[in-house]
């Protein structure tokens, strides 16, 4: 008996960036396959790991936003932790090893305190449970071995924390903090601080680059919504740049650039580097770097949108 073949999927060119609110249990790798699949888009990237017990904004970029991801990989980004007092893990959070730590004798003021000085640019050494890699192979698949390695020490800045609530052994925190944070360290830092030892139960993302997950939607969402109606949920590859400086250029300058030419600016802009570039009908160009040469500025791409 034949088994019947299903159609094959037409995939679509699709360009933009989808905020959506990961849910706990997948990888970022496999919530942004699944809004790939829903969307049936040839291309997709995500911008920032979250761990599989972790939840909300992971930006999905589609198409040519994905030039433009890394952006938000470089973007401040904030979180809701929830920590467990007295108990320590292999893991830094609930996937490890559990086991009591100390008596926990805490109040809102002595966390608050301890909170307070660990804000400000600090060195964090990675966890071994990390998708960081040794000679091609991630830490956390070395760690699962039970070998260790010596991981470098990364400069992070921690710029607010702040107490949230504390309830018996539970203390949840908001956290705004640079690339390369790990909110397990920290928590670990804090659980160090207090004398009782800490660990993740919880983790949300709550905001990246000027993206917050009150605007994000769920893979459930997308599942239900009407296919032609799915475009509605993306925004323009344009927003991942919303924190450059922006350059308008005339039609002439503006195909130079396209097609991968420098072009002088007639008026100078204020700052060099890295500018988001328009045409004069608000189109988006992609992203030029400002340059001083000799008494002249000129404008060269970066990465640019296809034509």
């Amino acid at each position: 008996m034949k088994t019947e073949r299903r159609p094959p999927v037409t995939l679509r060119e699709l360009d933009g960036v989808l905020l959506l609110d990961k849910p706990a249990g997948r990888s970022s790798t496999q919530a942004m396959s699944a809004a790939k699949r829903i969307f049936r888009a040839q291309k997709a990237g995500h911008t920032g790991t979250l761990d599989p017990f972790a939840t909300g904004l992971l930006p999905v970029c589609f198409g040519e936003a994905t030039k433009f991801s890394r952006f938000m990989l470089d973007a401040e980004k904030s979180y809701r932790a929830t920590l467990k007092l007295g108990e320590v893990s292999t893991t830094g959070d609930t996937e490890g090893v559990i086991q009591r730590s100390g008596p926990v004798e805490v109040d809102g003021a002595r966390a608050a305190a301890v909170l307070e000085q660990l804000v400000g640019e600090q060195t964090q050494i990675p966890p071994m449970y990390s998708a960081l890699k040794l000679a091609g192979v991630p830490l956390y698949e070395l760690a699962r071995k039970g070998i260790q390695v010596e991981r470098a020490a990364r400069r992070i800045h921690i710029y607010a924390i702040k107490l949230v609530s504390l309830s018996d052994c539970e203390l949840v925190i908001d956290v705004d903090v640079s690339k390369g944070t790990y909110i397990r360290v920290l928590a670990e830092d804090i659980g160090k601080q207090l004398g009782c030892g800490a660990h993740l139960t919880a983790l949300r993302r709550t905001a990246t680059g000027g993206f917050r997950v009150a605007d994000a939607v769920s893979l459930d969402t997308l599942e239900a919504a009407n296919g032609e109606s799915l475009e509605t949920f993306l925004r323009p590859p344009s927003s991942l740049c919303a924190a450059l400086p922006a350059i308008m250029l005339d039609v002439a300058d503006g195909g130079i650039f396209s097609h991968g030419g420098w072009v002088g600016l007639a008026s100078s802009p204020n700052t060099l580097g890295e500018h988001a570039v328009f045409n004069q009908n608000q189109r988006f160009l992609g992203v030029g770097i400002v340059e001083q040469v000799q008494n002249k500025r000129r404008l060269s791409p970066s990465r640019v949108m296809k034509l």
